[in-house]
């Protein structure tokens, strides 16, 4: 009798343990195409490689569950993205991003990787990338009042990161670290480092998040690595490596 209830109970656990779970967020999607390459467009390149990153985590993880802000080309508001993050009580959050330089500028030489946290950032151009990438919410109706006064272009909107003290900074840092690490070990990337800035997508989040720049639509070269299927291989397997380092310690 002892066995048999035994049994019960760990069958009980089995069935309510809570399991890891991972957001992919593809950045972008539908009518909001972000940047522009020659041949190609962000949000294509950033769902590619969502989907080969989670396909990655499903079949050698499957104590991790991995639920995706999009699976196909739709637009998802960036309140949104946070929110399905928020409600499947995610213990990490994967936000796939593709960088360009100023909008306009057909070609350019920079190249190279860089993963984001949410926090301070003093430097320009970390300031100019939150700008791009939050400049989103402006194809969404009353961005106003849902994000509260939040104007995408202005700089004083951004004095409320420098405010904000982020309980998971130690554990996205972590995480970027090791990101950033395995483009360069794995995919033979240039490391441009981990930096922080106010992304709206990952200030609303409640878990360790990081928003990832694969490399510069606009350097010809990496746009063609990104637009190809090794190439969008290599990046998920990159993140897909720094995952499995990260959730092992």
């Amino acid at each position: 009798m002892i066995r048999f209830y035994a049994l019960i109970l760990a069958l009980i656990w089995a069935f309510t343990a809570s399991a890891y779970t991972v957001v992919i967020d593809a950045g972008h999607g539908g009518r909001d195409a972000g940047a522009l390459g020659l041949v190609t467009k962000e949000k294509h390149i950033n769902l590619a490689v969502a989907l080969a990153l989670g396909k990655m985590i499903t079949e050698n993880c499957p104590d991790v569950k991995v639920v995706y802000t999009r699976q196909t080309d739709v637009f998802v508001e960036l309140n949104e993205r946070a929110a399905i993050a928020n409600r499947a009580k995610a213990d990490l959050f994967i936000s796939i991003h593709t960088n360009s330089t100023a909008a306009g500028t057909k070609g350019t030489s920079v190249h190279g990787t860089e993963t984001y946290t949410l926090g301070m950032h003093r430097a320009n151009d970390n300031l100019a990338v939150a700008k791009r990438e939050n400049s989103v919410i402006m194809l969404e109706k009353n961005y106003e009042q849902k994000y509260e006064g939040f104007d995408p272009r202005k700089s004083e909107s951004y004095i409320i990161f420098e405010l904000m003290q982020d309980r998971n900074m130690a554990s996205s840092v972590n995480f970027a670290r090791n990101v950033q690490n395995q483009f360069q070990q794995t995919a033979c990337r240039v490391n441009k480092g981990v930096y922080q800035a106010g992304f709206l997508v990952l200030r609303q989040t409640s878990m360790p998040s990081v928003l990832i720049e694969l490399g510069y639509i606009n350097n010809a070269n990496e746009e063609s690595f990104l637009n190809s299927t090794s190439g969008q291989q290599k990046m998920a397997q990159s993140i897909f490596n720094a995952f499995r380092q990260y959730s092992r310690k």
